[in-house]
């Protein structure tokens, strides 16, 4: 009796091991660079401050700076393995993240997913992601249209393939800012109608699509652009019974946001600005890549952290007002971890 017991529990062992092999983790990040700008003025965008002889007094050697310390940061996320996507805003070209990438971290097999956009200033956002984990199937762009004409950041979309099997459409924001107060609320709201009308065609061809939206929104998970308009529903791990099998997008920020914490501190108020939110298929039990539930954080190690006087506590920005600080940016890195798990061939 024994011995049979045995024999069918190895049977059983060996059944599920043809079927599946080891589990991986992917790494997903966001951080808004702050105005990370070359030192040449381009007489089409307003980047004046950011030249050696404007009021910044931006050089050669400043800009070097931020690259390596950015570069600091990057290594250090993912138990110091570096992360397998991050998504950027507040870049001035891909050439920068070229540059941050090779002088800085050339171990790693990173390359740069970009677009350029019609940003008064020239800021743009862009993709980092690992190579080795997955290869570049295309890159769209999407306008943002406001009711005053003034031109913003496009939406970014990146579709990537990952370890030639699965395919993962990942969105890098950074929508209109709260500059004019209330009032611009309604550009936020368009920046998310465009999202989401993105998102609706995708899920039309594929409601099991794997997507991926992070970015600098300027609004927080509560806030009716993400709640209503993009319509990213709050996420939390005792919710997960509840995920039904259909096209949904989930906020697994919000779990975060109720803590009161943030990523950005405006005057005495921290704001959660940098999320991140993903399609149903990331977060319920039957697709091989998962969110893995508590993993999305605010990222902020000591390196990035001001750690006296009045801003004790928040992010340690390249400049304080013009003066210069040397540091990195004005706000903290989110990050999030997806368990993959990859069938046999």
């Amino acid at each position: 009796m024994i011995n049979n017991l045995f024999i069918l529990l190895m049977i059983i062992f060996l059944f599920n091991d043809s079927f599946t092999q080891p589990n991986d983790t992917l790494f997903v990040a966001f951080w808004n660079l702050e105005n990370l700008f070359d030192v040449i003025d381009d007489p089409d965008k307003n980047d004046e401050e950011f030249t050696p002889t404007g009021d910044k007094e931006w050089t050669s050697e400043r800009l070097d700076k931020k690259l390596y310390n950015h570069s600091r940061v990057i290594h250090s996320m993912n138990n110091e393995k570096g992360p397998d996507l991050l998504g950027v805003c507040e870049v001035e070209h891909k050439i920068l993240l070229d540059s941050l990438i090779k002088k800085f971290i050339p171990e790693k097999n990173y390359e740069v997913a970009y677009a350029e956009s019609p940003d008064n200033r020239g800021i743009d956002n862009g993709l980092i992601y690992d190579s080795k984990k997955f290869k570049l199937i295309s890159i769209s762009t999407d306008t943002i249209h406001l009711a005053d004409g003034y031109p913003t950041r496009l939406i970014l979309g990146v579709k990537l393939l990952l370890n030639d099997k699965d395919t993962l459409n990942v969105f890098i924001n950074h929508w209109p800012s709260r500059r004019g107060g209330e009032k611009s609320e309604t550009s936020r709201f368009e920046a998310a109608k465009v999202v989401r009308n993105k998102i609706d065609v995708i899920f039309n061809k594929n409601f099991k699509a794997r997507i991926i939206i992070i970015g600098d929104f300027n609004d927080e998970p509560k806030d009716l652009s993400i709640l209503n308009v993009l319509n990213a529903h709050p996420f939390s791990c005792d919710s997960l019974n509840s995920i039904k099998n259909e096209p949904q997008l989930y906020n697994i920020a919000y779990e975060e946001y109720l803590k009161g914490t943030g990523s950005y501190k405006y005057q005495d108020d921290w704001n959660l600005l940098d999320q991140i939110i993903v399609s149903n298929s990331l977060v319920d039990d039957k697709g091989n890549i998962k969110f893995i539930c508590g993993s999305f954080q605010i990222y902020n190690p000591y390196l990035i952290t001001t750690h006296s006087g009045k801003f004790e506590g928040t992010p340690f920005p390249t400049y304080g007002g013009s003066r210069y600080l040397g540091g990195y940016s004005d706000h903290f890195p989110v990050t999030a971890q997806f368990l993959f798990r990859e069938k046999a061939k």
